[in-house]
């Protein structure tokens, strides 16, 4: 029996707020320690030293964060920017609807106006890019 490839997923509450510590790290993609993460949550939750180490470890088994050593401890940074995140969790969603069509036509409909003109941007560009490339 052939398993379904399974797709991104939503982050976590804590998954995210870990995330976001290493995006916005001081010229990210900087490498953060779990000691640096939990000083930065610290100051908005009281989590457990090793709640975040467990966090990251499930994040760079995922694939969301990438690490490396640095004597003892391990070195955090994003796989990729959260907008790639957003990217892909969306497209997962819309492979996983039964109509692509209308699931655009609705997600559309819920945009404000200044995403919808973000959107028109968007696929201009992607024209633009077509016929010259």
């Amino acid at each position: 029996m052939a398993s379904e490839e399974k797709g991104p997923r939503p982050l976590g509450d804590l998954e995210r707020l870990v995330m976001e510590q290493l995006w916005a790290a001081p010229a990210a993609p900087a490498a953060l320690t779990v000691r640096e993460v939990h000083e930065r949550l610290a100051g908005t939750r009281e989590l457990a030293y090793t709640t975040v180490m467990t966090v990251l470890d499930r994040l760079a088994k995922k694939k969301l964060t990438e690490r490396e050593r640095d004597g003892k401890a391990w070195r955090y940074r994003a796989a990729a920017p959260r907008e790639e995140l957003a990217a892909d969790l969306m497209r997962d969603a819309l492979d996983r609807a039964g109509d692509r069509r209308e699931a655009l036509v609705r997600f559309v409909g819920q945009v404000s106006d200044e995403e919808a003109a973000l959107l028109r941007e968007a696929l201009s560009k992607l024209d633009d890019q077509e016929q010259t490339g």
